[in-house]
């Protein structure tokens, strides 16, 4: 039975000696691995569409049992060939790929996380800020893993008001008054929760300029970072890829200043 699917290329693996294994973020039927035989052959009609972050639509012939998927058509919507011609971005969208695809089940569809996708792949082609697109996906895939932070008043006594504290462990703001119940927890900008919480509730399409200072940055990055490590354990290589090419970005920044 020939399936049409529209989808993104978030993994791209070698198999064997001319093919490919292929996972697609379909917006039909979720994730779904699929083979493109011959695919990296240069001439392969499979070759361009199999390759990373491709939008397109996708036939592929399905058999009747739990088989993998054959790729046997491919129409290129959007190449994003930008982003793996430029290391920075690359670094920033395999990171989200390899994060969506890790937080995912095979074959469960959800149109919301397919947008999301290629709104962020679509604004890193256009130029946007690639870091605080990252903050934003990171955000959005806290909600999708069940492990939203409470950033709209203390998660201790829900009183609300300025100083906090952020608790990695209790997952949210502390006021002064329930700051002791973690004495790991740390002050946290003003900006860095009230720009978290925007980050966890509008839709991305509706992305405008945003400007953000470098301690804010800074902090959104920490937070972020270190919440994923406790709460869920991915261990993505494609972090200490992105990490590394950050420090370089910043050391380069500071031999030129």
């Amino acid at each position: 039975m020939l399936v049409k699917w529209e989808g993104i290329v978030i993994r791209s693996v070698d198999y064997g000696e001319s093919s490919k294994v292929v996972t697609l973020y379909t917006r039909e039927y979720g994730k779904v691995g699929v083979m493109a035989k011959g695919a990296k052959k240069p001439r392969s009609r499979l070759a361009a569409v199999s390759q990373l972050f491709t939008h397109g639509y996708y036939l592929c012939k399905r058999g009747t049992g739990t088989g993998m998927p054959e790729l046997t058509q491919g129409d290129i919507l959007h190449s994003f060939k930008d982003l793996r011609q430029d290391l920075m971005l690359t670094a920033y969208s395999a990171y989200m790929a390899e994060m969506l695809d890790r937080l995912t089940e095979e074959r469960e569809p959800n149109p919301y996380l397919f947008q999301l996708l290629f709104h962020t792949l679509q604004y890193l082609d256009e130029g946007k800020d690639a870091e605080i697109l990252c903050r934003i996906f990171e955000s959005k895939m806290l909600v999708l893993a069940g492990i939203r932070p409470h950033v709209e008043s203390c998660i201790s006594c829900g009183a609300e008001g300025e100083p906090y504290t952020f608790s990695i462990t209790q997952g949210g703001l502390l006021c002064q008054r329930c700051t002791h119940t973690d004495p790991y927890s740390f002050h946290i900008l003003p900006a860095t929760w009230k720009l978290l919480r925007l980050f966890l509730l509008f839709p991305l399409e509706r992305l405008g300029e945003i400007e953000v200072k470098t301690s804010t940055r800074n902090q959104l990055r920490l937070l972020l970072h270190r919440y994923l490590d406790q709460h869920i354990d991915l261990h993505l290589k494609s972090r200490n890829f992105l990490e590394q090419m950050e420090r370089l970005e910043f050391s380069d920044g500071f031999d030129k200043a």
